[in-house]
This record gives structure tokens, sequence and C-alpha cells, in this order.
């Protein structure tokens, strides 16, 4: 392992195309980082399968086979740790954490969200957007806190919604632009240039425009 690249652990569900994203960016050299383990909660989830073909550990943890939310987030806490990570990236991991493990992995446990945070949090947001008429979405990668997709943000990128878009061509134009953030943030995260202030991220010590918003 080379010394100067930053150790990053990626949790998923399902194919993991954003951790895709990121594996192939490093490969590149375009992020200084060294993908040291892949998880899912799904041990059929494809991007196990993916990893393992790029040399990287790939472990499968059922979170049905734990009694409690709080055993799952304990085993999967004693894996991670197991490759020391310098952060943790969640790439369409499906599982709401516990506070015990936010508050183990505070400032260095970060997550895409395929919407213009504050703008809708949680579930189906392509299909959301639409039916609110939005005029932009897109997707935020933000740091993890207590509450689910409020941390602070990191960047964003938007993408314009047209009057006859389906919530799947949404979601394919929002996905592409995830691909794109995605590793550009741990790229700044493993460069040190983040921080964050008074809950907002400040990138070389500086407040982006709206919270680093990019568009397409």
């Amino acid at each position: 392992m080379t010394n100067d690249l930053m150790g990053i652990v990626i949790l998923i569900s399902g194919r993991g195309s954003n951790m895709q994203a990121i594996v192939e960016a490093a490969k590149q050299k375009k992020i200084p980082v060294s993908v040291r383990a892949v998880i899912s909660n799904d041990p059929n989830a494809a991007g196990l399968v993916y990893a393992r073909e790029n040399g990287i550990e790939a472990y499968a943890l059922d979170h049905h086979q734990f009694d409690s939310r709080e055993a799952f987030d304990l085993e999967l806490t004693r894996l991670i740790d197991q490759h020391h990570p310098e952060l943790v990236v969640l790439a369409g991991f499906m599982r709401i954490l516990g506070k015990d493990f936010v508050d183990h992995y505070a400032g260095r446990l970060i997550n895409i969200h395929p919407a213009l945070l504050p703008a809708f949090p949680g579930l189906n947001t392509h299909e959301r957007a639409i039916a609110a008429g939005a005029a932009r979405h897109g997707a935020t990668v933000h740091f993890v806190t207590h509450d689910v997709d409020v941390g602070p943000i990191i960047i964003q990128a938007a993408v314009n919604v047209a009057g006859d878009d389906t919530a799947d061509q949404l979601a394919k134009r929002v996905l592409e632009q995830e691909h794109r953030i995605y590793p550009k943030a741990v790229g700044w995260f493993a460069e040190n240039r983040l921080s964050v202030v008074d809950g907002k991220v400040l990138i070389d010590g500086r407040q982006v425009d709206e919270q680093g918003l990019e568009n397409s």
C-alpha cells in the first residue's frame, strides 16, 4: 500500500455505481485514495463482484442476520475498523445508521443523495421532484449527521428538469452528475481541503457559493 494514499472503506447496497466511479478515479490516480474494502448489507449486491474483480476486499454483512439495528451497526463498525480507514463513504447504502455509528465516524463519514438538499430528503426523489414541478434537480454530497440527509453540504450538481421527463430519464441524468462529483468530494477530503465551520463546509478555507453547486 502506498503511504501517501488515504484509506477509504465504501458501503453499498446494490450495484455500487458511485463506488465504481470512485474506484476508477483512484485507479487513474485522479484522487489520492486507496479503497481498502467494500461492504454491503446485501449478500447479492452486484457491486461486491465488481470490487473483487478489481482486487478490493469485499464483504457481505446481511442485516437480516442481526437481532437489532444496534447489533448490526456494532459488527459493521468492527469490520470497517479492521481496515483503519480515514474516510467512510456511503455509496447507495440503504440503511439508516444509528447514533453511535455516526458518532464513531464523525467528520469522516460522507454520503451522496439524489436531490438538491435540503429539497427532497428521503426516498423517491426523482418522482417527487417531477410531481412538485421543480425546474432543477440534482445530487448532493454531504457529511453524515444524526438526522437523515441534512448534514453539511460539500458539493452539489444540478440538472434541468424537462416538462416531459420521466423519473427514469431524470434519474439517469442525475446519476451522471453523481459519478462526477462524488470522486471530486472524496479527493478534496483526501487532500485535506475540507473543513466545517458553523455547519458550513469550507473548501480551502472559503465557502463556495450555493454550497458548491455546479451546473451541468
